[in-house]
């Protein structure tokens, strides 16, 4: 009944909507614009994440390990001639992510050649699927992201304990997983008075957050350098300014020049555009791991002195994952003339 609800709620709050703004942020941002989605952070339910996975990827030696994230970090340890000293690079994945999916496969594609590394994934599916529909999966998921962020701490803290440094750790998310590194970041230096190298955030969820404390946000200071890629700002994505350094990609960070109108207008094909705005940011951020000069970024007070050519003498700096981290502010970027 409740999903009867929502759907005449949804069709007739969105009439008041115009079509771009229908494309840009999709039906289930218009959901919770609505308040149809209860949101809940909170850190007392004690709730179990013991079935959340975690991928071990030592490429160079064709080896892929999975454990449990309550015994990952043993495990981890025990990998004959694990080398201490290589990078760490941690990915968290958003809501309805899997293993399995596109989302895991560019990352995995994306850092199988890159050297002296290991790549973990994490796979919370469990408690971020989207089977009891949308509206209710979503409210779950965020129920769990302080949690799993929790988890993803405790789990990195053992390893440092057992002399893999937080300098050589790389932690990236994207939409909730990004969000979950916030909790990562801030518990890891609750355990361990030390930070994490770098957190990553690609278009961190908007819904339940954006009008949130701070607190409950990936956000600056839980990491060495905290960098935020906004893909699909004020939709999907958080459009709050919320790292060491926020970089707006293409038309104001809300929309991506590919991702374009639905072949069949309304409101359940305009998820579509949102979803690929969304995305978009994994797309245009791992592309720069092969491609050390992109993207070239240019601080700047909004996007229409951005388009307008008045930043062009402002501090620049290289944006995706040779940032080298020492900017700090609101930059923006297009991706015009590259192949993303």
């Amino acid at each position: 009944m409740r999903s009867v609800y929502v759907f005449v709620c949804l069709f007739v709050y969105t009439h008041s909507w115009g079509r771009g703004d229908l494309e840009k942020y999709g039906p289930f941002q218009m959901a919770l614009r609505s308040n149809l989605i209860k949101c809940e952070h909170d850190r007392t339910l004690n709730l179990d994440i013991s079935e959340t996975d975690v991928y071990f990827y030592d490429f160079p030696n064709n080896d892929v390990e999975t454990f449990t994230i309550t015994n990952g970090a043993k495990e981890i340890l025990k990998i004959p001639g694990l080398d201490k000293t290589k990078k760490f690079i941690i990915f968290v994945g958003g809501y309805k992510s899997t293993i399995n999916k596109k989302t895991a496969e560019r990352i995995r594609d994306t850092f199988r050649n890159y050297p002296n590394s290991y790549l973990i994934i994490l796979d919370h599916t469990t408690y971020t699927n989207n089977k009891q529909g949308n509206i209710k999966s979503y409210e779950r998921s965020v129920k769990y992201v302080y949690y799993l962020g929790k988890a993803i701490a405790d789990f990195l803290t053992e390893l440092s304990r057992e002399g893999i440094s937080p300098k050589s750790m790389h932690c990236i998310g994207h939409s909730l997983g990004a969000q979950m590194l916030g909790y990562t970041g801030e518990i890891f230096h609750q355990n361990t008075g030390q930070k994490l190298a770098r957190i990553t955030a690609l278009d961190p969820a908007g819904p339940c957050f954006s009008n949130s404390l701070i607190e409950e946000q990936v956000r600056a200071g839980v990491a060495d350098y905290v960098e935020v890629y906004h893909c699909n700002a004020g939709g999907l994505g958080s459009s709050s300014v919320l790292g060491d350094i926020d970089f707006f990609i293409n038309r104001k960070g809300q929309s991506q020049p590919h991702c374009g109108t639905p072949l069949i207008p309304g409101i359940f094909d305009s998820s579509k555009a949102a979803t690929c705005n969304h995305r978009a940011c994994i797309d245009i951020w791992t592309a720069t791991v092969t491609n050390p000069n992109w993207f070239l970024a240019w601080k700047c007070d909004s996007y229409k002195m951005f388009k307008e050519g008045r930043c062009a003498a402002n501090e620049v700096t290289i944006a995706g994952f040779w940032n080298p981290g020492n900017a700090t502010g609101v930059f923006y970027f297009s991706t015009d003339g590259y192949d993303v």
